[in-house]
């Protein structure tokens, strides 16, 4: 059933994007990099890799910058300074050129993997435009978990 719906949705698969910032994620651009390059070749052939270098302090935009000389489809982009998260993932997705775009954290707290389900639940969903997850649990300390419950249970009141 998803199969001919993506063919109605799509009359060829679609190209993908897949952007990221990266800030003192050094030791994790690699294994992002590769586990998001098995994800999304499940999907489609054609995708690029977005990795915003968020001013980060470490070798992170050296590690960008070698993946984007090994593999074409990674493309850098550096800002002048760290802006924070939120503008980073902004200016990825002002260049990234996919139908579908798919945004997630560079420090692999979500699994890359993940893309295939949520391609799955759009294909099952024909009208949407936009699939989402929340997460149900965190690591971490007691505050930052509760913080995120709250703004997670209360923020339809304000968007």
């Amino acid at each position: 059933m998803g199969e001919a719906r993506l063919y109605q949705r799509f009359d060829s698969p679609p190209t993908l994007s897949i952007v990221t910032s990266l800030y003192s994620n050094a030791e994790r651009v690699e294994e992002f990099y590769e586990r998001s390059v098995k994800a999304a070749e499940t999907i489609t052939n054609d995708f690029e890799i977005i990795l915003v270098n968020d001013g980060s302090p470490d070798e992170s935009l050296v590690l960008a910058v070698a993946l984007h000389e090994r593999d074409n489809r990674v493309k850098v982009i550096d800002l002048a300074r760290n802006f924070g998260q939120h503008p980073a993932m902004r200016a990825g997705l002002d260049y990234a050129s996919g139908e579908l775009v798919y945004v997630l954290d560079g420090d692999l707290e979500e699994d890359p993997a993940w893309l295939v389900r949520f391609y799955e639940k759009l294909c099952l969903n024909p009208d949407a435009d936009v699939v989402y997850g929340v997460q149900e649990r965190r690591e971490g300390a007691f505050v930052k978990n509760t913080c995120g419950k709250l703004y997670y249970k209360f923020s339809f009141f304000f968007f």
